[in-house]
């Protein structure tokens, strides 16, 4: 295999193991557990594909849980305002007011829709299309990027969970002249999800230079 970059093959096993965890692991989500956890992935999924700083992302997502309110239950109860005095704490100034309208139409969409559980979302889904559909339907903001990386780790758990490549993840595969992301994992012996979420993170290594490959 030849790369673009200035990685070697030799490195890529290195990398995966020093930056493959998966996200929703880094956020201590055990998505073993049901229900709750994956509404807890899926917030998170829908705060990291906003244009807004990774970091700014998961500090968000940490103080809603500390806060209680990782589920759609909660979030409609508490409201509009609670959650935009969170989004602000968080860093999301210049978006508060449209991810709060946004996270409240999804939660009452998922109720209305499913009784709250994502569980049924997959349940009912005939295939892996229909489900990133009936995701995308949960309401405006969750579009392919927010599905791609909500299902990337939820192939560990559901069967029908089976996304395309993120951006970042389509653009890191060019660079390393990746044409197969279920081949190339087998091929190195190493986890799908870990393997995507590792190319993830090259990409974002190389946007910003600090890459010493």
């Amino acid at each position: 295999m030849v790369f673009k970059t200035s990685i070697l093959q030799t490195d890529l096993l290195k990398f995966i193991k020093e930056h493959g965890q998966p996200y929703s692991e880094m956020l201590s989500i055990d998505l073993n557990k049901g229900d709750r956890s994956y509404f807890e992935w899926f917030m998170a999924a829908f705060l990291y594909s906003k244009p807004i700083r990774e970091e700014t992302a998961t500090k968000t997502f940490k103080l809603f849980k500390r806060y209680g309110l990782t589920d759609p239950e909660s979030l409609l109860k508490v409201g509009w305002d609670r959650i935009v005095d969170i989004l602000d704490e968080g860093g999301y100034t210049r978006y508060d007011f449209s991810t709060a309208d946004r996270i409240l139409n999804i939660c009452g969409n998922l109720m209305r829709e499913y009784g709250g559980s994502l569980s049924k979302v997959h349940e009912l889904a005939s295939d892996s299309r229909d489900l990133e559909n009936r995701l995308k339907k949960l309401g405006k903001g969750v579009g392919p990027v927010t599905v791609s990386i909500f299902l990337r780790d939820m192939r560990k758990v559901w069967r029908k969970a089976d996304p395309p490549p993120t951006p970042r993840v389509a653009e890191a595969m060019r660079a390393l002249n990746i044409s197969d992301l279920e081949e190339f994992a087998k091929s190195l012996n190493v986890g799908r999800v870990e393997l995507e979420t590792a190319l993830h993170r090259y990409s974002k290594i190389v946007r910003s230079g600090k890459f010493k490959g």
